[in-house]
């Protein structure tokens, strides 16, 4: 397989310990990824030179990790074609209601896909399912993947019935 890229941005430190359940999934898909602590409000000009040098950089997929006013996501997606997922942290104030709703509602023109608050690994999951538009080896792994899943399931089904 061609090296296939993510890049995993979050706007503060203490967004890791989500953060690295999206680092699983693509670990578990054999994606490379980069994580890095960007601010869209403390380090505006960063944010802007690596979203706007991301392609050229071989990333295919950013997922944006920020909590409260989380406006990550909508600054590099600004800057950039590259398809960008928000990831919204729970907050102390308003346990991440505040982060979804930045993210979600953005102005026209800038899409950026959002998953579930602290949804991590859905995060991780959607961005190994755009790149597998490439990438016909991840696809068939999204497959077996939907296909364990589904056993799992059946399996404590089975189990709970006895």
């Amino acid at each position: 397989m061609k090296v296939a890229k993510v890049a995993i941005i979050m706007g503060s430190k203490s967004d890791y310990p989500v953060v690295e359940r999206a680092e699983a999934v693509l670990r578990e898909f054999g994606v490379q990824y980069e994580t890095r602590i960007i601010s869209a409000h403390r380090t505006p000009r960063i944010a802007e030179e690596f979203a706007s040098k991301a392609e050229e950089n071989g990333i295919e997929v950013i997922i944006a990790a920020a909590g409260k006013a989380a406006h990550l996501g909508g600054v590099l997606a600004a800057y950039t074609a590259m398809p960008v997922i928000g990831l919204p942290i729970k907050s102390s104030t308003l346990d991440g209601l505040d982060s979804l709703l930045s993210i979600v509602q953005m102005p026209k023109g800038v899409p950026v896909a959002t998953v579930a608050i602290d949804g991590a690994e859905n995060a991780g999951l959607l961005a190994v399912q755009i790149i597998s538009v490439k990438y016909p080896e991840l696809r068939e792994k999204m497959k077996k993947y939907k296909i364990k899943m589904e056993e799992d399931i059946i399996s404590q089904d089975m189990e709970l019935k006895g």
